[in-house]
C-alpha cells in the first residue's frame, strides 16, 4: 500500500508545490535577501513562518475552505489591495537602497559572515515583515488554499492528505534551502556592487506584482 499509493501521492504534492513556489517572487525575494543579510537566529524564524503558514493555508484547501473564499471573492480583493501597497513600498525602499546602497557584508567567519556595515537585521521587524509577505499576498491564498487544495481533493479518500503532506514537505524544504543555502553566495555580495543589482532586482519584482495587483482583477 505504501509504495503504491501513499508514497506516489506524497511526491506528487512534494513535485506539485515546489513547481508553484521555485519561481522569482516576493516572498522568495525577502527570504534571499534575508538569508544573505542574516544570521541563523534570524533566518530560521524567517524559514518556520513561510513553512508553517503555508502548512495552515494547504491543510485549510484540503479541508474545503478553497469553496469558501471562491464564494466570498470580496475577502481575496481587500487581500489584494492591501498587499499591493505593501509591495509598492517595498519596492521603493529596496530601489532607494540600489541608489544609495548601505554596504557590503562583513565576509567573516561563522555567522559573524552575516553581519553588514550597517545596523544588524532585527528578528521581531524581519518575522512581521515575513507574516506579511505570506499573508498579505493573495497568489499565496490561490496557490495553496485553491490550487493545491483542489488537486489534493481530486485524490481518493484519506490520499488527498498524503498529497498534503508532501506539499507542506515541499515547502519546508524550499524555504530551508533558499534561506541557509543563500549564505553560499555571501563572497558574492561582500561588493556593494552586487547588492545593487539585487536591490534593483528586487525593485523590479516588487514593482510588477504590486501592480498587477492593482490592474489584474
Amino acid at each position: 500500500m505504501l509504495l503504491t499509493s501513499l508514497l506516489p501521492t506524497a511526491l506528487l504534492g512534494f513535485g506539485t508545490s515546489l513547481a508553484l513556489i521555485v519561481a522569482i517572487g516576493a516572498q522568495n525575494a525577502f527570504v534571499l535577501r534575508v538569508g544573505l543579510t542574516g544570521t541563523a537566529r534570524v533566518v530560521l524564524p524567517v524559514v518556520i513562518v513561510c513553512a508553517v503558514s503555508d502548512a495552515v493555508l494547504i491543510s485549510a484547501g484540503v479541508a474545503g475552505i478553497g469553496a469558501l473564499i471562491t464564494a466570498h471573492p470580496g475577502v481575496v480583493v481587500v487581500v489584494r489591495f492591501v498587499g499591493a501597497a505593501f509591495l509598492l513600498v517595498y519596492a521603493v525602499l529596496a530601489a532607494v537602497r540600489a541608489v544609495r546602497p548601505v554596504g557590503a557584508l562583513v565576509v567573516a567567519d561563522g555567522d559573524a559572515a552575516a553581519a553588514t556595515t550597517t545596523a544588524p537585521v532585527r528578528v521581531t521587524t524581519t518575522v512581521l515583515a515575513a507574516l506579511a509577505f505570506t499573508w498579505l499576498n493573495p497568489h499565496t491564498y490561490l496557490d495553496t488554499i485553491v490550487f493545491l487544495g483542489s488537486v489534493a481533493n481530486q485524490q481518493p479518500g484519506e490520499l488527498r492528505w498524503w498529497f498534503a503532506v508532501g506539499a507542506v514537505l515541499g515547502s519546508l524544504v524550499w524555504f530551508t534551502a533558499l534561506g541557509f543555502g543563500s549564505r553560499l553566495l555571501r563572497p558574492v555580495f561582500a561588493r556593494p556592487g552586487a547588492w545593487r543589482v539585487l536591490d534593483a532586482i528586487i525593485a523590479v519584482v516588487m514593482t510588477v506584482l504590486g501592480l498587477r495587483l492593482l490592474l489584474v482583477p
